[in-house]
């Protein structure tokens, strides 16, 4: 299975999803693929948020090896779930779906609301992070019989 988080830079909530899904993939020691990418092409190449890092290594999470990318038509054909931060990153990817095929694969991280992007608020980090490991587990179950 392979999987993909879209916020809009890459640097805050899909770098953290990314992270918190792979980690606990590797401990379940399920054949799965995380990736991330981003809508907008701020922050190409570049790491994730410090802020973000350091939320991560606080949960026992190392998201220092992440590289930001932006997300890209080629991702409809690579993953078989493209799960996005908020309505705007929905739209921003589903206006790339070529086919029905594309679009189904593309849903929200979470399945009753957003991701709020904690990126002008330091407080929010630690909350946002904790929002993400409960729906990452809950994909993990919901997912899981995938394997």
């Amino acid at each position: 299975m392979k999987i993909l988080m879209v916020c809009l830079g890459n640097i805050c909530r899909s770098p953290l999803a990314h992270g918190v899904l792979e980690h606990l993939v590797k401990e379940k020691n399920l054949n799965w693929e995380i990736d991330s990418a981003g809508t907008g092409n701020w922050h190409i190449g570049e790491k994730p948020d410090g802020r973000s890092i350091a939320v991560a290594q606080k949960y026992g999470v190392d998201i220092t090896n992440q590289s930001c990318r932006q997300f890209d038509i080629t991702d409809f054909e690579k993953y078989d779930h493209i799960l996005v931060m908020d309505q705007n990153n929905l739209s921003d990817v589903l206006s790339m779906a070529s086919s029905y095929a594309d679009f189904r694969k593309v849903r929200l991280f979470l399945k009753n609301g957003i991701v709020p992007d904690p990126y002008h608020d330091d407080s929010q980090f630690e909350p946002v992070y904790i929002m993400i490991e409960e729906r990452c587990l809950e994909i993990i179950e919901e997912f899981g019989s995938n394997r």
